[in-house]
């Protein structure tokens, strides 16, 4: 045991059988360490939900008091998270025991891969993690700042970290939003050296907040390619876009929060959004201008499937590449608006072919029939071709097929 104050902790859910998850309570003695352990799947995983508990007690040198763990079904990375916040709560430090790393735990991103869609979970919450990669979203945000209170904040940062190892989300690529301040830079050194692709650093407002974020990944990351995306969420975060999008190397995307910021404006937000476009438009231009995609913010009302469907076409209107999730059954809804048209697709077919036919020529310039074609026009040819192949219009292999 340590010099430090020895106290009584909980971690977990409140209730005695927390659905996939658990509550861990430990109480400070004299007495050598007795740990009572009760599970609803005890007949299938007590051996296996006892070893991963005394891992994590070992690894803490808890050697008296009192350990109880009320089990719901959770499975092996959240049996010690809990169990570590639980013990780091009463005051004991130690190792955190990591799980073991799921096949996909090292795969990478790229910087202009599609985020049409991303959608938030909330950190503190195992049960959705473990079922988020079921809905087909672009991006995958395991939320540490809005969804966690902050009494829970230790905890989540700690589930986040061993979900990060542990969960194998398919193509869905890795996103995790931190806090702001002190708080968000502990988030950063628990999380970075364990492969999250994008990192969303919320209410930035100056560009000294960004080279902070990136610095302290550089030191916690392990090699791994971190991506960031800084949230405008203020008046002050608008006014200084530019120089934020322009900030790292690292940045590959730009999005705001609109809730908050039509807080500090003082207006109310509306369905036409007339308070905030400037600050949406503002967006587009500076993560345009500085390469990077800008992203819009989430639209609130998940029943509102027609209200969506019309804010995605305004937000795609105006630039935007890719929208904000509340909940699964807002996916495929942005990826159907976000998919283009059969002409759309049709035309940008003709350009690619013209643009390789051209290469292949050793041209410089890019002719459609009588007409040139401008390397911008050529550019987003192939992005329309690539979001008609990731939304179902066009087969994966059109080329050949054309061929």
């Amino acid at each position: 045991m340590n010099d430090m104050k020895i106290v009584a902790a909980v971690a977990g859910p409140t209730g005695d059988r927390p659905r996939s998850d658990l509550k861990v309570t430990y109480q400070p003695g004299s007495e050598a360490l007795s740990i009572d352990v009760s599970s609803k799947v005890d007949y299938l995983y007590g051996e296996a939900i006892n070893a991963a508990v005394k891992r994590v007690v070992e690894s803490f040198n808890v050697e008296t008091g009192e350990l109880v763990v009320n089990d719901g079904g959770a499975v092996e990375w959240v049996i010690l998270a809990r169990v570590e916040t639980c013990l780091r709560r009463a005051g004991f430090d130690g190792e955190g025991v990591l799980p073991e790393a799921a096949p996909n735990a090292g795969a990478v991103t790229s910087r202009d891969r599609l985020r049409r869609s991303r959608l938030y979970v909330p950190g503190n919450q195992p049960k959705l993690m473990q079922s988020a990669g079921l809905y087909g979203a672009d991006g995958i945000i395991l939320d540490l700042e809005d969804s966690v209170p902050p009494a829970e904040k230790d905890g989540a940062r700690i589930l986040v970290r061993n979900a990060l190892i542990a969960m194998d989300w398919g193509s869905s690529e890795r996103m995790v939003r931190v806090n702001q301040g002190s708080a968000g830079i502990a988030d950063l050194e628990e999380i970075g050296s364990h492969n999250p692709h994008v990192v969303l650093l919320p209410k930035i407002e100056a560009p000294a907040q960004v080279k902070q974020a990136a610095d302290c990944l550089e030191v916690a990351g392990r090699g791994y390619e971190i991506f960031l995306m800084p949230i405008l969420e203020s008046p002050l975060g608008i006014h200084r876009a530019f120089e934020i999008a322009a900030a790292e190397p690292s940045i590959v995307a730009l999005t705001l929060g609109l809730e908050d910021l039509s807080a500090e404006l003082g207006a109310p937000r509306t369905e036409e959004g007339v308070e905030s476009f400037l600050a949406r438009q503002t967006t587009v231009y500076a993560a345009r201008a500085a390469g990077v995609q800008p992203i819009a913010s989430v639209y609130s009302d998940i029943a509102d499937e027609e209200g969506l469907a019309a804010y995605i076409v305004r937000e795609r209107g105006l630039g935007f590449d890719g929208i904000g999730c509340i909940h699964p059954r807002q996916i495929p809804i942005v990826h159907r608006e976000l998919t283009p048209t059969e002409a759309q697709v049709e035309r940008a077919i003709r350009i690619v072919a013209a643009a390789r036919e051209a290469e292949k020529r050793g041209l410089g310039a890019v002719a459609l029939g009588s007409k040139m074609v401008d390397p911008p026009v050529v550019k987003q040819a192939f992005r329309t071709v690539d979001l008609a192949v990731s939304g179902g219009v066009l087969a994966a292999d059109w080329d050949e097929v054309e061929k």
